[in-house]
């Protein structure tokens, strides 16, 4: 990862990094801090916070030693993938903090399907292709109190790792596999990609803040993996019909000769690779 590399990269026109057009009006500005090792880019995200480093603040590193994946798991980032952090401060109420992780998720995948490469996501975080991943989201927050308006997101960071020149494990492509034959898109380099990861958390935080709640979630859906999917709980038959207004997974689950609409959160379920 070279720096002049990627501030070229993120001076291409908003079109080059699959920016809608709505959208390429928006100027975001990037504090960019480079690695070639770190433990986890969360982690050295949260240092430069606490150092009085704000909004735009990105680090990103060559590979990880600990790199944080969902539920306390460890992200295996050797040198070849992107593995980065931006640091948001989105003044949102906490219970919107679910949501944020699928605007990056839809955001990256978007502007990723503008430039010829076919991403979904498996809900709630990560971003596949043919049931393989090829990439995933780790968001976390800190709140404050706010006595008349409740708690507030004050920070926020997005993980982003994505699979480019990187040793795949088993279930796994990177977006590099994933470029049309004969494709003239830009995405040649890593520095591209970050860029596009980049562009792609904004585009999708600002997008659900332009189009609300409703017009995000139902985008979303158009992206979802697993939707129709058939899965088991606790035993029980049941079908995945897509995503609530605050993020929740909705499943038809049979039950005692009857169908049950149920919400589960992140965390509650797996739904696999491959199908």
């Amino acid at each position: 990862m070279d720096y002049q590399n990627l501030i070229n990269a993120l001076g291409q026109a908003a079109c080059q990094l699959g920016v809608l057009p709505e959208l390429a009006a928006l100027r975001p500005q990037f504090q960019i801090h480079l690695y070639d090792e770190l433990s986890s880019t969360n982690q050295t995200a949260w240092q430069l916070v606490e150092q009085g480093k704000g909004a735009g603040t990105v680090v990103i590193a060559r590979q990880q030693r600990a790199g944080k994946g969902q539920w306390g798991r460890t992200w295996i980032s050797p040198p070849g993938g992107l593995y980065l952090s931006l640091v948001l401060a989105p003044a949102l109420p906490l219970a919107q903090a679910q949501l944020l992780t699928l605007t990056s998720a839809w955001g990256i995948a978007t502007s990723l399907k503008n430039l010829g490469v076919s991403i979904q996501i498996k809900w709630p975080n990560d971003l596949v292709s043919q049931g393989r991943k090829v990439g995933g989201i780790l968001t976390e927050s800190r709140m404050i109190e706010q006595s008349e308006t409740g708690a507030h997101l004050q920070w926020v960071i997005i993980g982003v790792g994505l699979n480019w020149d990187n040793p795949l494990p088993q279930n796994a492509c990177s977006v590099r596999q994933l470029l049309p034959d004969g494709s003239i898109a830009s995405v040649n380099t890593l520095e591209d990609l970050a860029a596009i990861a980049l562009r792609g958390i904004w585009q999708g935080f600002h997008y659900w803040q332009q189009q609300g709640d409703q017009r995000f979630i139902d985008a979303y859906q158009q992206k979802l993996a697993c939707r129709g999917k058939k899965i088991s709980i606790s035993g029980h038959p049941a079908v995945v019909e897509g995503v609530s207004i605050n993020g929740d997974l909705l499943v038809n689950l049979s039950r005692d000769g009857g169908n049950l609409i149920r919400l589960l959160k992140p965390g509650e379920i797996r739904l696999g690779y491959n199908g």
